[in-house]
């Protein structure tokens, strides 16, 4: 049965549908599980945006390969800590990754999500699944959704993956992926050689601790929706990784971070990649880098398409604030095994920051 809000909106009860589905048969009718509570919406006149502030973005040229000390090196470095320290989000560029692969790699992607409904539903992604393609992190039905359609896989290691999952259409999908893959995963071992010397720690320090560290990508792909003022294309949240490496199309502005208490669009730029800080390296900095809550918004018009690589320490890994950057400070986080709070992560819904409480030492007044 239809009923309206206060903004005049159709609102249906029913059973969920895919989005792409419900955008090309009801494109003026939203189910009312998509339909945001007031005080979650984008509007806006709702949630202050901050449009004059730029995400900070690092030049990969300019730091160099070698252990040289150089002007350049230097001034970059503390632009790197500064983006960590003060945003825990960058754009990177002169990445390495080539321009043709990320091309590539985003047509297929498209392509993917461009298949009828029963090609897709080939790969389906099982109620409380990550893997697969459909809704991620649905866990009660009274949760709100978000206008979104899913495919994730996992990519490292080879336990982590489901072969059954890889999609044989479009024909170089696979393939493409594991070329991407891999040069998202190189990149990933720079920055946090970067990210630690920044610490003041060696460079090899993360990734000689991270052991064969967990890759996983997913893909999203947002339909345009007639009222982007009462939907989200993603729930507000921080991520569980270590980094995550994120490719947008340049077509729209979809992501938004919260800075200083507002929520700040994350503009596109040609060739470059998002990276963002994610719970781990919170825990491993003892809150000195931050990850940061981070949503995605839809567009009445266009649509926008996005590839996000997560980065984080082996399975088997026992996590905790390393005592060099603690020091004579407080020890803001206990430690734990990364396979636990993976676990954690997995299994209860998006919802801000709230997921790292599993790691925080709680203290009494």
């Amino acid at each position: 049965m239809a009923t309206k809000d206060n903004s005049d909106t159709a609102v249906i009860q029913g059973r969920v549908e895919d989005v792409q589905e419900l955008r090309r048969s009801q494109p003026t009718v939203i189910p009312a599980r998509y339909v945001r509570d007031g005080n979650e919406r984008p509007s806006p006149a709702l949630s202050p945006i901050l449009p004059s502030m730029d995400v900070p973005v690092i030049d990969l040229s300019r730091l160099g390969s070698c252990s040289s000390k150089t002007p350049e090196h230097e001034s970059e470095m503390a632009k790197l800590a500064a983006a960590c320290e003060g945003w825990g989000f960058f754009q990177v560029i002169n990445h390495g990754v080539e321009h043709e692969l990320l091309e590539k790699m985003e047509k297929l992607a498209k392509e993917f999500f461009m298949l009828p409904l029963e090609e897709k539903e080939k790969y389906p992604m099982p109620p409380g699944g990550i893997q697969g393609y459909g809704h991620a992190f649905v866990f009660s039905e009274e949760q709100k959704l978000d206008w979104c359609n899913m495919f994730a896989l996992g990519l490292v290691p080879a336990f982590v993956r489901k072969p059954e999952l890889w999609p044989t259409n479009p024909p170089s999908f696979s393939e493409t992926l594991e070329k991407y893959s891999n040069s998202i995963r190189l990149l990933c071992e720079t920055l946090l050689g970067f990210i630690a010397e920044s610490l003041g720690l060696r460079r090899s320090f993360f990734n000689e601790m991270f052991g064969e560290a967990v890759q996983a990508v997913r893909m999203n792909y947002y339909p345009p929706c007639s009222w982007p003022d009462l939907v989200l294309g993603l729930t507000p949240h921080s991520d569980g990784s270590a980094l995550t490496v994120l490719q947008q199309d340049t077509a729209s502005v979809g992501l938004q971070i919260l800075k200083d208490g507002a929520w700040l669009p994350v503009h596109p730029i040609t060739n470059a990649l998002v990276v963002n800080v994610g719970d781990t390296l919170e825990v491993l900095t003892n809150g000195k880098y931050k990850s940061v809550e981070h949503r995605a918004v839809t567009n009445r018009e266009s649509d926008r398409l996005s590839l996000v690589t997560f980065y984080a320490p082996s399975y088997e890994i026992e996590l905790g604030p390393v005592p060099e950057l603690v020091n004579d400070k407080a020890c803001l986080y206990r430690r734990y095994n990364h396979g636990e709070y993976s676990r954690h992560y997995i299994t209860n819904k998006l919802e801000g920051k709230k997921r790292l409480d599993f790691a925080q030492i709680q203290t009494s007044l």
